[in-house]
């Protein structure tokens, strides 16, 4: 799991200092890739790696990765060129899965309809270009992309294969804010992280989301929470020996 972490999750150190031209990322079949999608008329950038493994394969899995709230924007959360982009490919190179990279417009949340239809669409997009097997597609999500991720496991039920939230929480504001949305997860198999002493975002959100989750029938939770660990949690993430194997081998019923 730590080959896609942390260039993800430290991300948050670089700024993208360039971007694929238009015309090369529509030849190039591997790498960081840049695309476009339109959707309700406004057209939004996004990245995609595609491991030269999966290169030109069929039925190759696909992550959708839900970034924190300090990359929101519009050129790409993950570098391209220079040391950082060299550092983020080579991580990234070692996926089994093409792994798509939208980025939340700034003043936006991955919950708010435009973004939620923004990310479906680019997942739709990068399916189709990259010949995605529909039974294995993931979700991961840190911070402000950990609620983004318990949102769409619940908005998009049976889409998504497998989901991991870390340090994530419900985007519901009133009421009951965890049964209804444990609901709509349903069984979709959650594997969810959290510190102990998260500053940012209170551990009780995923302790009573995985709480609601225990109780739906046939539910398939894991919840690991690192006792002492802030909300950089994802260092804790990156070591799990078991995650990526995990996730890649779950499928969608």
């Amino acid at each position: 799991m730590r080959s896609l972490i942390l260039p993800l999750l430290l991300s948050g150190l670089f700024a993208a200092t360039g971007t694929t031209t238009a015309a090369n990322a529509q030849q190039a079949k591997s790498g960081l890739l840049t695309r476009t999608v339109k959707v309700d008329g406004t057209s939004y950038s996004y990245q995609v790696f595609v491991p030269a493994q999966l290169a030109g394969k069929r039925d190759v899995p696909v992550i959708v990765f839900l970034h924190g709230i300090g990359q929101r924007g519009e050129g790409g959360f993950v570098p391209t060129e220079g040391v950082a982009g060299t550092f983020a490919r080579q991580y990234l190179e070692q996926m089994q899965a093409v792994v798509v990279l939208p980025q939340c417009r700034k003043g936006k949340f991955w919950h708010d309809p435009e973004m939620e239809r923004m990310v479906m669409a680019g997942l739709e997009q990068t399916a189709s270009e990259f010949g995605a097997d529909q039974k294995r597609l993931y979700l991961i999500g840190v911070s402000m992309g950990g609620f983004g991720a318990w949102h769409l496991a619940g908005s998009q039920p049976g889409k998504f294969a497998a989901v991991v939230p870390i340090c994530g929480g419900s985007t519901l504001a009133t009421g009951d804010r965890f049964t209804p949305l444990a609901k709509k997860i349903g069984r979709t198999p959650v594997w969810a992280f959290h510190g102990s002493d998260d500053r940012v975002v209170p551990v009780t959100e995923s302790r009573q989301m995985v709480d609601s989750l225990k109780r739906v029938e046939g539910n398939r939770v894991r919840y690991s929470e690192y006792k002492g660990v802030g909300h950089n949690v994802w260092l804790n993430v990156a070591a799990e020996p078991e995650l990526l194997s995990w996730l890649l081998g779950q499928r969608a019923e």
